[in-house]
């Protein structure tokens, strides 16, 4: 789940080779401790900590959907195009000089429910100029319209007409979504180059004895909304099946993980035990635990967030160039 800060005004920082103008909004780093503070104030945890929140939440998305399409101002050095594939707007984001290779499916988060908002589009511009590769971003339908499955079939059609070699990544909802999609890949022959997650949602039964335990400091997420949300999204499949939990698919076969998580993330607990399973079926995992950290943090606005961006750009440099 990502929340909306202010939109700030642009500026021009310098690479190694050329100008590029960068929004100060992609640029902005805050203390770590001020991004609590600003979640409160916000009620950003109105939609998890209480079942009725989330009930309000479906019900004010549905009545009032949210903007979806780009910042006025992303940074200069890439564009932006957009289609319909299936019924869903798909963003694809390239470099301006052309150079490109492979492709990243990003699955944006929100608890299947918030929209894209502007760290989403930052942080994929960014991947598309750093990483040099095309950046596809769908816009998949969200509760209480969409489900599970669709999001699969969506994602899985994307890779199908994506340029090679293929990664994918996601944070929070759409780590479950892009999860899900790796395993139905590997069902049906294709390895992905790297599936990112970033704050993963796993176990959508909420029922890791664990989570009551990192709950308390967690100034974000919660359980109560959480099985909300889980209920509608699962559709009419059952909450333990891997196109909903892929936390209880087999990982054997599966490409190259990365994940992110912080330890002040109610979703915490289910990341080490993918980490454990990973391991236990061969899966590499590349594993970065932020101590100290909450839910999504490689999308905010702090110091070490902008350190775990980084370290996506050189993962994924490294995966779609080999």
């Amino acid at each position: 789940m990502t929340t909306r800060l202010p939109r700030m005004p642009s500026r021009t920082s310098r690479t190694s080779r050329e100008t590029v103008r960068v929004p100060l909004a992609a640029r902005l780093v805050l203390p770590r401790a001020a991004v609590p503070v600003f979640l409160r104030a916000t009620g950003a945890n109105r939609t998890f900590v209480t079942e009725a929140g989330a009930r309000r939440r479906i019900r004010r998305s549905s009545l009032r959907p949210a903007p979806y399409g780009p910042p006025a101002v992303l940074r200069d050095d890439v564009r932006v195009d957009v289609e319909q594939r299936g019924g869903w707007p798909v963003y694809t984001i390239t470099r301006r000089d052309g150079a490109s290779r492979g492709t990243v499916v990003y699955a944006h988060g929100g608890g299947w429910v918030g929209e894209i908002v502007s760290q989403h589009w930052h942080l994929a511009a960014q991947l598309a100029a750093e990483v040099r590769t095309t950046v596809v971003l769908p816009i998949y339908p969200l509760v209480p319209y969409g489900t599970a499955e669709e999001a699969r079939v969506g994602i899985l059609d994307l890779v199908a007409s994506a340029d090679g070699p293929v990664a994918l990544a996601g944070d929070s909802a759409g780590g479950q979504i892009v999860l899900s999609a790796a395993l139905s890949l590997r069902d049906a022959g294709v390895v992905v180059a790297r599936t990112v997650l970033i704050a993963p949602a796993l176990d959508l039964t909420w029922s890791n004895p664990r989570i009551p335990e990192v709950q308390p400091t967690d100034p974000w997420l919660g359980t109560p909304g959480g099985r909300v949300l889980a209920e509608h999204w699962r559709g009419e499949l059952d909450l333990r099946d891997p196109v909903v939990s892929p936390l209880f698919g087999d990982l054997a076969g599966l490409g190259p993980v990365t994940v992110f998580t912080g330890t002040r993330d109610v979703l915490n607990p289910d990341a080490h035990l993918l980490r454990d399973r990973a391991a236990a079926a061969g899966v590499e995992l590349e594993w970065h635990e932020g101590d100290g950290e909450i839910h999504a943090y490689p999308l905010l606005p702090i110091r070490s967030g902008r350190i775990a961006r980084a370290q996506i750009v050189r993962t994924l440099r490294r995966s779609l160039a080999s």
